[in-house]
């Protein structure tokens, strides 16, 4: 069956800027001096003719904190809104993982079917989810909506590399969290994968610099080896998850303003 293309879009909604030391994991072992560096929220958007695929769901309403300090840019449903992505469509979701920056508007698509790792929901609704550690990262209620959203038979949940829809494959890799997704999307010129957090910045996989997050640190080397593999592929475009390079190397969307890039 022949794949239609996608367009690609990354939609920046957030930036922050912070020490370079307290963005990587144990940052003085590298013996660099330290800086600022800064830090954009995306969410993305995959779509063809046939078929529109949300990529995370940004910030919601109960993980607007300040936590991160982060600059609001954009609303993330508003933002969707503005290129024609509306709920009332129940576009596919993807959750690449449960932090609270990446499922905090899952509840505004009520009739959406919503993919996820399942490692990642079992670690999750577990016991070790609200250990400080990890609970810092995540919200409570978007955690229980995980559960509501499985009940009513919408979630889908992998455990190895699978395609979600016609062109879209979902990559379990681990590492940031139990079950984080990388998201590779048939394009015209080739294949755009979407790190989300299994690379927050283009220099993790490049220079061997995990985040600082992270809950399986074996598994995010491993992550980084696979999409060192990835980037090797003729025809595959790397997409950082927090990377402020993202809008630099990829044009700007006709209508976007300087938040959303097209990315392929």
């Amino acid at each position: 069956m022949t794949v239609s293309p996608y367009e690609v879009l990354a939609v920046k909604y957030a930036t922050r800027t912070g020490r370079r030391s307290r963005t990587f994991l144990n940052h003085h072992v590298y013996g660099e001096p330290d800086g600022l560096i800064t830090m954009d929220f995306y969410l993305w958007v995959a779509r063809n003719e046939h078929h529109t695929v949300v990529i995370d769901t940004g910030v919601g309403p109960t993980g607007r904190d300040g936590r991160a300090q982060r600059t609001e840019l954009a609303e993330p449903m508003a933002a969707l809104a503005g290129l024609g992505v509306l709920p009332e469509d129940a576009p596919q979701v993807i959750a690449t993982h449960a932090h609270f920056d990446h499922i905090g508007n899952l509840a505004a698509f009520p009739d959406s079917e919503v993919v996820m790792g399942l490692a990642e929901f079992d670690f999750w609704t577990g016991p070790y989810a609200r250990r400080q550690q990890f609970a810092f990262t995540t919200e409570t209620a978007e955690l229980a909506h995980l559960v509501e959203i499985r009940d009513q038979g919408r979630a889908t949940f992998v455990a190895r590399p699978t395609t979600v829809a016609p062109g879209v494959e979902v990559i379990p890799v681990g590492g940031h969290t139990p079950g984080q997704l990388v998201v590779r999307v048939a394009t015209r010129t080739g294949h755009a994968v979407l790190t989300s957090d299994a690379a927050h910045f283009y220099e993790e996989f490049e220079r061997d610099r995990p985040f600082t997050w992270l809950t399986d640190l074996e598994g995010t080397y491993r992550a980084y080896e696979l999409l060192r593999e990835l980037d090797s592929e003729p025809g595959h475009v790397l997409v950082a998850g927090h990377d402020p390079d993202v809008m630099r190397r990829f044009p700007l969307l006709d209508g976007g303003g300087d938040l959303v890039a097209r990315v392929s």
